[in-house]
């Protein structure tokens, strides 16, 4: 935390923990008659509620994206580099609504919530979740908050997934789509990815069949192993050579098994701290929602038809050396978008960090994002804020 709070930081922020006793249907069939949503809000709700921006996360997301919870924290949100006053999505000028997913570990009803019929932590028994019914549970969260429409729906990776689907399933909910470096659905290659991932936790002794709360334990080394798999994904070889090198922790080599490069013990370190702060059963709910998006599949496998119901404008943006969500995933779906006529402008950054440039207040990438999201703020009604800052 540093000394003084930025100028352009949101601040100190204060979760909010929202219950809905309306049972959510879910695609699996099941359905959540009593469930709870983890969010943080930053700015105000203008008077017609018309500069509502929901932040959609990615897999390992949650509400915080901006701004600091104490002054003790080290790091602030997520995305602080994108939120707050005067940056992209200037706080100033918009309310802003971040979430932890259903399914999540940071408050939001999840496998390590208490099952009411049981008393005991869901686990491996909470509902597999798909992106649509994220999407339903936030146009409920929407109603309560009482956003008919939302400005903008804005999200990276995963959490484009989820713009993607609003412009689909709820199209007069939204004037604009932001999807940054995702795709309208994985490669072969990603959901293998996901795969190892699961494989990594499920088959950590400690795992117990996903009942490891009962056993007061963690399959910690599964889950260090899949985000040590996952990160490696994250980044690219340009990145890593320019960031790691062949450079040794100790300056030689040990002749051992133990880490001795850099990039080794920095794998190692993202997997331990992770390993401590997420949950394993949503890990692999999450990836397992990663793996079933296709909005298309149910149009024949056409995206431009799957696409046809949005009324929204979209920007789409990528990164030339993302290679889990690669440049041209992000071309296929502006041309489906252009085929079904819809308005859609698209960025392509050149980055040398991998997937993970989109947390990165990269300056050409600032500027494309900046320069949409004031086009926004600069069509919203001339009017002063009404409702109360809900943070």
């Amino acid at each position: 935390m540093p000394a003084a709070i930025p100028e352009d930081s949101v601040g100190l922020v204060t979760p909010q923990c929202l219950q809905f006793d309306q049972p959510l249907p879910l695609s699996c069939g099941r359905s959540l008659d009593h469930w709870e949503l983890m969010i943080e809000t930053y700015g105000e709700l203008n008077a017609d509620a018309s500069n509502a921006i929901l932040i959609c996360h990615a897999l390992s997301g949650h509400h915080h994206a901006a701004g600091y919870h104490s002054m003790d924290e080290r790091k602030p949100g997520w995305w602080d580099s994108a939120i707050g006053p005067g940056k992209a999505i200037d706080t100033n000028r918009f309310f802003v609504v971040s979430l932890n997913n259903l399914g999540g570990c940071h408050g939001s009803t999840g496998p390590n919530s208490n099952n009411p019929d049981t008393g005991k932590p869901y686990g491996p028994d909470f509902p597999i979740m798909t992106v649509q019914d994220w999407v339903h549970s936030q146009a409920r969260l929407a109603d309560r908050l009482g956003i008919q429409q939302w400005a903008a729906v804005v999200g990276g990776s995963l959490g484009g997934m989820q713009a993607l689907q609003w412009s689909i399933t709820y199209p007069d909910r939204l004037r604009h789509c932001v999807v940054i470096a995702s795709a309208a659905k994985l490669s072969a290659q990603n959901i293998a990815f996901n795969e190892v991932a699961r494989q990594a936790i499920s088959k950590d002794p400690e795992f117990h069949d996903g009942h490891y709360y009962e056993h007061n334990i963690v399959p910690r080394t599964g889950l260090m192993l899949a985000r040590m798999v996952g990160h490696i994904t994250y980044l690219s070889d340009d990145g890593m050579r320019d960031k790691f090198g062949r450079e040794l922790k100790d300056g030689k080599l040990s002749f051992d098994f133990n880490p001795q490069f850099e990039v080794e013990s920095y794998l190692q370190y993202q997997g331990e701290r992770f390993s401590s702060s997420f949950d394993a059963n949503t890990y692999l709910l999450m990836t397992k929602a990663l793996d079933y998006f296709d909005p298309a599949g149910e149009h024949g496998h056409n995206l431009t038809d799957a696409l046809a119901p949005a009324t929204c404008n979209f920007l789409v943006v990528s990164f030339t050396t993302d290679w889990r969500f690669s440049p041209e995933r992000s071309r296929e779906l502006v041309d489906a978008l252009v085929a079904a006529r819809k308005p859609v402008s698209y960025a392509e950054i050149d980055a040398p960090q991998g997937h993970d440039a989109f947390l990165i207040p990269i300056p050409r990438y600032m500027e494309v994002f900046s320069g949409y999201m004031n086009r926004i703020a600069d069509a919203l009604p001339q009017s002063e804020g009404g409702a109360p800052n809900a943070r």
